[in-house]
């Protein structure tokens, strides 16, 4: 298993409770409303808001894929109902993920990030989230948009967990896909994004739709990717 924090209360955590038997049922919930949804769902009305309406649905907004980047990266060693809750303050605190705006902040800026009560306030991160977006302006440049770019690492099934232990769920935290676009980001320069941050963005953004089979969400978001038109580089 790599050695970054695993994503906190989602499918490919390792510090999720994990369901007494390994049925393929245990790994659904239904909640107070009726509705049966993945496990991780819960019954927070927030993180059931997230599983319904964004979790797996596929996205082409070039600002939006920075963000849930970011947050992704924001995350790490934190719940994500945290970040959830903070989401609002995120977006206010980096100009709406506009990487076009973030790439012109400074050191002033940083210091003002770290004062804002708001966010997560890891210096790190801050910096990394300056950073990336800087590196996010060169594969605009080549490929057109940031979009295309992470559009063209869609695998073409279902992959493996491949991490060095393995994964106590029935979805992966790490695929040889997660782990070659990890790679190839930190040779462009990026921050905070290994490889189990990658494949929980895969999951988020839509490149893979890890909705367990009874969940009232598989099928619709089957049918999201499927009618989804994918960037290409221009």
């Amino acid at each position: 298993m790599s050695q970054e924090p695993s994503n906190s209360e989602r499918p490919n955590s390792e510090s999720l409770t994990q369901p007494e038997s390994s049925d393929h049922h245990q790994y659904l919930h239904t909640a107070a409303d009726g509705i049966t949804r993945c496990w991780w769902s819960g019954d927070d009305p927030e993180y059931i808001r997230y599983h319904d309406e964004e979790w797996g649905q596929p996205v082409a907004d070039d600002f939006r894929l920075f963000e849930k980047i970011c947050l992704e990266g924001f995350q790490s060693g934190l719940s994500w109902l945290t970040i959830l809750r903070k989401r609002e303050n995120f977006r206010a605190a980096f100009a709406q993920f506009d990487f076009y705006q973030i790439a012109q902040f400074d050191g002033t800026d940083v210091e003002r990030l770290l004062a804002d009560k708001g966010i997560v306030r890891h210096r790190g991160k801050i910096e990394a989230t300056l950073n990336n977006a800087r590196q996010a302006l060169k594969i605009v440049d080549e490929y057109g948009s940031l979009a295309a770019y992470l559009w063209s690492w869609e695998p073409d099934g279902p992959e493996p967990h491949i991490g060095k232990s393995p994964s106590s769920y029935p979805v992966p935290s790490i695929t040889q896909t997660s782990k070659a676009l990890s790679k190839d980001l930190k040779k462009r320069g990026w921050k905070f994004f290994g490889p189990t941050t990658a494949y929980a963005f895969m999951q988020a953004m839509g490149m893979v739709n890890d909705h367990m089979e009874g969940c009232w969400c598989c099928d619709r978001v089957h049918s999201l990717r499927a009618q989804f038109v994918r960037p290409t580089p221009r």
